[in-house]
């Protein structure tokens, strides 16, 4: 009879995150103890904190896993056919959407949000440059195509994430639905708006 195969440790950490995921959309971030994710998993938490230090820590690790699913999204916009226009559009939406479907209406997981962007954790400024330099692509596709002036793509990417961080930043984003604006509309026409200053006139 053959033993049963032993979990890696990338294994055991994957169902920590995962297993504090789950705790912390059913519990909320607050009341969500290690005690409690360990309890879950049938371990002790001292086993857990052989792979985490602190919850701190295994939030953190959602957070990445997140903004790379969320990163996926913006690159595969980047790189798809279309306008320029078009796909700048496509991109903001997406952001807009996964913030919407994954964070906002997931109330609970709202204040892991916060956590992260409070303390400028180096995974939510490697996600906003991911986000700016998809822009900074599509822009320089749209010049070399004629489509856009001859504008600084890096700072005219720089500008256009300014310009639209209310479509890009989850408590905005939480603000606008909570005072009922179609965001996704107003992205577009926020976004429309600014680009008539860069689309090349024939």
């Amino acid at each position: 009879m053959n033993a049963p195969a032993r979990t890696t440790a990338e294994e055991t950490r994957a169902r920590i995150i995962e297993t504090a995921e789950a705790l912390f959309r059913r519990l909320g971030f607050a009341k969500t103890a290690v005690a409690d994710i360990a309890g879950e998993l049938g371990m002790s938490p001292a086993n857990v904190y052989r792979f985490f230090p602190s919850k701190h820590a295994i939030v953190e690790a959602i957070c990445v896993r997140c903004l790379g699913e969320l990163d996926e999204t913006v690159w595969a916009v980047a790189r798809s056919r279309g306008s320029a226009a078009n796909r700048l559009d496509r991109l903001f939406h997406g952001v807009l959407r996964y913030h919407r479907d994954n964070f906002v209406e997931e109330k609970r997981v709202h204040d892991i949000v916060l956590i992260a962007i409070d303390e400028d954790w180096d995974a939510i400024m490697a996600h906003k440059e991911t986000v700016r330099t998809t822009v900074e692509l599509i822009l320089r596709d749209g010049i070399d195509n004629g489509e856009f002036e001859a504008v600084d793509p890096k700072e005219t990417s720089r500008l256009l994430m300014r310009a639209m961080v209310g479509f890009c930043h989850p408590v905005l984003v939480a603000k606008g639905m909570a005072e009922d604006i179609d965001l996704m509309a107003e992205s577009s026409a926020t976004l429309q708006l600014i680009l008539q200053g860069i689309i090349k006139r024939t």
